[in-house]
C-alpha cells in the first residue's frame, strides 16, 4: 500500500530467456537407434521410422531392437519416408543447423552391435517371469534359407580345363557359347586342396553359421593379414563346392566382403572380387548379391582395379547379369561404359567376360538403347574383325539389331557390309556359330528396311549368302533364304514357292499356284 492510502499496482514483466531447445530437432526427426537427425529416413512395416543405414545394419545383423516403449519393429519392409525427409530439410533451412550428413556406417554398426550386447546380457538374467517369456518370443531370428542351384553350372563341356593358372579357363566356345554360365576368371583348380578342407560344408547350418562369422571377424580385422588370410580360404571354400556358396553368403558376409573390395592392398582386393565371382555362380545368390550393393564397387574396379581385380569384376558382373531380374538394374548402375572400355582395352580374359556380360545384358530393350546411345555400334562392329572376340561380339551385334533404334545405328556405321565381308572370309571365321550369328544380324538388319536392299547390293551380300545356303548349318540356310527373298523382291516370291535350286544356279522360277489357297506375299514356306 503506497503512502496515501491506495494500493500500489505492480506490473511484473516476465522476458523468456533465449533458449538452445528452438533449435534441438523434433524427436520425431531423429533415429530411435542412433539418436541423430536422420539423413535417409525410412518406413519399416511396423509403423516407425529408422534411418535406413540403421535398418540394413540391424537387418545384416540379425538384430531386433527394443525401442523405448517397449514395442520391437518389423524390418521386413522397409519403404523411403519422402515427407518427413522434405519435412526435415525443410526445418534445417529455417531454423540454422546443417542438413544432416549422410550417416557412417562403422559407426552405426558400433552402435548397434553395443545395444545388441546389452540386449544379450539383459536375456540372461535369471529372473525370467512368465509374461516377459512371451516378451522375449518377439526377438528376430534367422529363418533357414533354401536356395536352388543352376542345374547349367555343372555342364563341363563350358570350362576349358587345360589352364594351368588359377581362375583363368576362357569362357565356352563350342556352339553353345550363348549359354555359357561361367566367367572366364572361373575354373576348377587343381590346387592341393583336399577333400577334408571342405568337410565342414557337409555339416548342420550352425556349422555354417559359425563358419561365416569366423570369416567376417577376420575380414574386419584392421590386420591386412588376417584380411587376406581370410578372402584367400573364402575364395578357396567357395570355388568348387555349391554348399558353401549357398550357406556362406549371408548379408553379413556380403556387408565385410565389400568392404574388401576397395582395399589398397593388391592380394586382399583381387582375392575379395575373386570369392566374389565364386559366391555369384549360385543361382539363389545372384538377386541377393545385387541387393547388398556390389554392382557399383565391381564398376568401380573395372574402371581403377588392380589388373586381375579387374579381370574378375568382369566375371561377377557377366555371371549376375545372367540372372533376369538383375539385367535392369546393372544397366541403370551404369554397368555398360566400363564393359565397352574393358571389352576395347582389357586382358584376354576381362574382354571375353565383358563381351558376355554385354549380350547378357542387352538383351533387355533399355540396355540395347543405352550402348546405341553411348555409340558403340562402330566399336562393336570393329572388333567383329578380332578373330578371338568375333564369337562373342556377334551376339551383342544381334541383340542390338533386333530393335529399330540399334537397326539404324548400326546400318550407319556399315554393318552390312562388316557383316557380309566376315561371312566371305570362311578361312578365318570358320566357327558354324558365329557364321550363324552374322546370318541372323544380317536377317534383323533386312526387316522392314528398304535402305539395307541398296547396302547389301553394294556389299555383294547375294553371292555371300547363296554360299551360306549351299552349306551352312539349317539355321543359316533358313535365314540366308529369306534374305536373299527380300533382296529379290516381291515379285520373285509371289503366287507360290520359290525354287531354291534354279536359285542356287542363278536363276528364280515360281511354282505352281496350289489349287484352293491364295497367292500372299508371305506364302513361302521353309
Amino acid at each position: 500500500m503506497g503512502g496515501n492510502g491506495k494500493f500500489r499496482r505492480w506490473k511484473i514483466s516476465f522476458h523468456r530467456a533465449p533458449s538452445a531447445a528452438k533449435n534441438q530437432p523434433p524427436l520425431e526427426f531423429l533415429c530411435p537407434i542412433s539418436n541423430s537427425l536422420m539423413f535417409d529416413p525410412a518406413i519399416v512395416s511396423s509403423g516407425q521410422t529408422f534411418e535406413r543405414a540403421c535398418v540394413d545394419i540391424c537387418k545384416a545383423l540379425s538384430f531386433v531392437p527394443t525401442l523405448s516403449d517397449g514395442s520391437k519393429p518389423d524390418f521386413s519392409t522397409v519403404i523411403p519416408n519422402l515427407a518427413l525427409k522434405k519435412t526435415i530439410l525443410s526445418w534445417c533451412s529455417k531454423n540454422g543447423p546443417a542438413h544432416p550428413n549422410p550417416p557412417d556406417n562403422s559407426e552405426i554398426e558400433s552402435t548397434i552391435r553395443s545395444l545388441s550386447a546389452s540386449a544379450e546380457t539383459l536375456e540372461k538374467i535369471p529372473k525370467i517371469r512368465a509374461s516377459e517369456k512371451e516378451l522375449l518370443k518377439g526377438v528376430a531370428e534367422t529363418p533357414p534359407i533354401f536356395l536352388s542351384h543352376a542345374a547349367t553350372e555343372l555342364n563341363s563341356r563350358d570350362l576349358d580345363l587345360s589352364s594351368s593358372s588359377e581362375e583363368s579357363v576362357i569362357a565356352n566356345t563350342t556352339p553353345l557359347l550363348p549359354f555359357a554360365t561361367r566367367p572366364s576368371c572361373f575354373s576348377y583348380s587343381s590346387s592341393p586342396s583336399t577333400s577334408s578342407e571342405f568337410a565342414a560344408e557337409e555339416g548342420s547350418r550352425n556349422n555354417s553359421s559359425s563358419e561365416d562369422e569366423n570369416f567376417i571377424i577376420k575380414m574386419r580385422s584392421k590386420d591386412v593379414y588376417e584380411q587376406e588370410l581370410a578372402v584367400i580360404q573364402l575364395r578357396k571354400k567357395t570355388r568348387t563346392s555349391e554348399e558353401a556358396r549357398a550357406a556362406l553368403c549371408s548379408e553379413r558376409l556380403l556387408l565385410a566382403l565389400k568392404q574388401l573390395l576397395n582395399s589398397r592392398y593388391s592380394a586382399v582386393q583381387t582375392n575379395a572380387t575373386a570369392a566374389m565371382v565364386n559366391l555369384s555362380l549360385d543361382k539363389g545368390n545372384k538377386v541377393r548379391i545385387v541387393r547388398a550393393g556390389v554392382v557399383p564397387l565391381l564398376i568401380d574396379l573395372l574402371k581403377s582395379g588392380y589388373d586381375e581385380s579387374r579381370e574378375h569384376a568382369a566375371g561377377a558382373i557377366f555371371s549376375l547379369a545372367l540372372e533376369d531380374g538383375n539385367k535392369t538394374a546393372i544397366g541403370v548402375l551404369g554397368a555398360l561404359p566400363p564393359l565397352l572400355h574393358e571389352l576395347r582395352s582389357g586382358t584376354r580374359r576381362s574382354r571375353h567376360d565383358s563381351a558376355l556380360a554385354l549380350y547378357h545384358l542387352t538383351l533387355v530393350q533399355s540396355n540395347r538403347a543405352k550402348v546405341i546411345r553411348l555409340g558403340a555400334a562402330a566399336a562393336l562392329l570393329g572388333l567383329l574383325r578380332d578373330g578371338d572376340l568375333a564369337a562373342r561380339v556377334v551376339l551383342t551385334v544381334c541383340n542390338l539389331a533386333a530393335c529399330d533404334e540399334g537397326r539404324a545405328a548400326l546400318l550407319d556405321a556399315n554393318a552390312v557390309d562388316c557383316l557380309v565381308g566376315l561371312l566371305r572370309n570362311r578361312a578365318e571365321f570358320s566357327s558354324e556359330s558365329t557364321r550363324e550369328n552374322c546370318v541372323a544380324a544380317l536377317h534383323s538388319l533386312s526387316d522392314r528396311s528398304l535402305r539395307f536392299k541398296g547396302l547389301a547390293r553394294d556389299a555383294g551380300a547375294e553371292e555371300v549368302l547363296l554360299d551360306v545356303a549351299k552349306g551352312d548349318s539349317e539355321r543359316a540356310r533358313e535365314k540366308a533364304r529369306r534374305i536373299l527373298e527380300g533382296l529379290r523382291g516381291p515379285e520373285t516370291a509371289e503366287d507360290g514357292e520359290v525354287d531354291w535350286e534354279a536359285v542356287m544356279k542363278g536363276g528364280v522360277t515360281q511354282a505352281r499356284h496350289r489349287v484352293g489357297k491364295s497367292s500372299g506375299r508371305n506364302s513361302t514356306e521353309f
